[in-house]
């Protein structure tokens, strides 16, 4: 009674086999679909951070750097020496571009920018 009792405990092989691979499958395909998900997750917060940095670093730009330098250069008077050597050179250097890309004003036709010009 006992060895029909211990062969009946024992699926068949066949049976056994099939439910082994499709857990298996089941186990890759479920693998499959979290990685997949891990993958999404890690898209977006790459995706974050670096539009953060961006943000963060053009920010830092604007208010770090060129808001100082715009107060700074407002603060200095025009009418100074160093001022008007500042304003000749700058139109010094705008003639000479052009110059050399061959688009060189006539003489006595030029404008000058608003900015360039003594106060």
């Amino acid at each position: 009674m006992t060895e029909s009792h211990d062969a009946s405990q024992e699926p068949p092989t066949e049976t056994t086999t099939q439910g082994t691979l499709s857990i298996i499958s089941k186990a890759a395909r479920d693998g499959a679909a979290d990685a997949r998900e891990a993958a999404l997750k890690t898209w977006a917060a790459t995706s974050l951070f670096a539009s953060r940095f961006v943000y963060t670093t053009c920010y830092t730009v604007s208010y770090g750097v060129v808001f100082p330098s715009t107060l700074l250069a407002l603060s200095i008077p025009r009418d100074n020496p160093a001022v008007q050597g500042m304003i000749d050179g700058a139109r010094a250097a705008i003639q000479k571009v052009d110059e050399l890309k061959g688009a060189a004003p006539q003489a006595g036709t030029e404008s000058v920018s608003p900015a360039y010009a003594p106060a």
